[in-house]
């Protein structure tokens, strides 16, 4: 790990020098498989640490999606060793704090806390992922919460436009199903399917241990070895389906709200792709952050738009690339051929090395900026530990930004922004 030591004032070059810091990455894998990933981090006195599962909703298919956001939610009402209160006042009674969330292919459960309580945070941590009792009441009530949460989502068009947007890019495949799932999924899942779930998806080989901050490896491996000696063995036999093919979709939608709601997108290589680091770059340049081409162009310049940004979102074999767009019902057409005409000019001219100086400057901060935080480190190590079996070095990070040429960028905006390849979702005001 590196720390800042001096910046470049000439864009054009977008250098940062590194200094090695006292920051240690180490990883053991136990005799069960389970993986331990921690990064010592000096002079801080917390310590963040997660649990992370290799199943999201990628691994669900029609009649149970949802359950792994279901069983997430469900195991915090109880486990075999503590009942739901006494889960929520384990860790908030000490100042720490305790949650979980799950996504397309992972699940996380993570906790910080003061280093003195470690042991506490990882029995806990343990708990909640190899002894989930799943009280029915306790189910029950979980049940009526994710229904109303359901509700909620689709109340919310910033939100509920982006599992639209995902439906329309991986139909038929699970990478189109929400996360949360639907009501009628949420109404049928039982205890017995729950604890099914976990019996198959949750094992040693399927996990990952992260902790990031004040953190004694050989310390932290002897509290995992004793509290995960129970983790079922193996790894869960599954096949994810592969993305080999491009969809394209339009859909329109129409709901009791006073300002439209645009995505427009497409499929992307994933994370693995050597394009990765190019499309990041070319994603900061078009869309994030008020600097970027599209804020200064349709909201700072034209005024047509509320809220504008670009995003990508990397997998381990695919990805998508979209522009989020809200605006008042009038503007959907004008705001929509100014964004056609901003990717236009990508493919027309190539970027500019100053500009792209400035895109890699904002980028290098940003992941310093983030690394200030034990939770985002404690991210890092997880997700790369999950994705690509280690954590790249930073400097391998600095590399990869810096080989990004105006030639790759330009080749690149060329292949993806095509507009007869993108697909659309629109939600109009009643």
């Amino acid at each position: 790990m590196s720390d800042p030591i001096s910046s470049s004032s000439h864009y054009g070059a977008s250098r940062l020098q590194y200094r090695e810091s006292a920051s240690i990455i180490r990883k053991t894998v136990l005799t069960n498989g389970l993986r331990v990933v921690t990064e010592e981090v000096p002079n801080i006195h917390s310590v963040s640490i997660g649990v992370w599962i290799d199943v999201g909703s990628r691994d669900e298919d029609t009649r149970n999606n949802g359950i792994a956001h279901f069983l997430e939610h469900a195991v915090f009402k109880g486990t075999i060793h503590r009942r739901g209160a006494e889960i929520a006042r384990s860790l908030e009674s000490i100042g720490g704090y305790l949650n979980a969330f799950t996504g397309k292919e992972h699940t996380c459960f993570y906790a910080r806390v003061m280093d003195e309580y470690t042991p506490l945070a990882v029995d806990v941590l343990a708990d909640l992922v190899l002894f989930p009792a799943f009280p029915v009441r306790g189910v029950e009530k979980e049940r009526l919460v994710i229904l109303e949460e359901l509700k909620d989502v689709e109340d919310t068009p910033d939100d509920v436009i982006f599992d639209y947007f995902e439906r329309n890019l991986y139909q038929p495949y699970p990478l189109s199903f929400p996360v949360i799932g639907n009501a009628e999924n949420v109404a049928s899942f039982s205890r017995n399917g729950l604890l099914s779930f976990v019996d198959r998806h949750y094992t040693a080989g399927n996990m990952v241990v992260a902790a990031a901050g004040k953190v004694n490896h050989e310390k932290f491996i002897d509290l995992v070895e004793k509290k995960f000696r129970s983790a079922r063995l193996g790894k869960a036999k599954r096949r994810r389906s592969q993305m080999n093919y491009h969809r394209v979709d339009h859909s329109e939608y129409v709901k009791p709200i006073s300002q439209a709601h645009v995505c427009l997108g497409r499929i992307t290589e994933g994370i693995k792709s050597p394009y990765r680091y190019p499309l990041i770059v070319l994603n900061t340049i078009l869309g994030d952050g008020m600097s970027s081409r599209l804020y200064q162009k349709i909201r700072e310049k034209r005024g047509v738009a509320y809220s504008i940004y670009s995003f990508i979102n990397l997998l381990a074999d695919t990805g998508s690339f979209g522009i989020y767009l809200e605006t008042d019902k009038r503007n959907v057409k004008t705001s929509m051929d100014l964004i056609r005409r901003e990717l236009s000019a990508l493919r027309v001219k190539p970027v500019s090395t100053k500009e792209i100086g400035r895109a890699k400057a904002q980028m290098k901060g940003n992941i310093l900026l983030g690394l200030e935080g034990m939770s985002n480190r404690m991210m890092r190590l997880g997700t790369n530990e999950l994705y690509f079996g280690y954590v790249p070095s930073l400097e391998s990070l600095i590399r990869e930004l810096d080989a990004v040429t105006p030639e790759k960028l330009h080749r690149l905006a060329c292949r993806i922004f095509k507009d007869k390849e993108f697909s659309t979702v629109v939600i109009q005001p009643a």
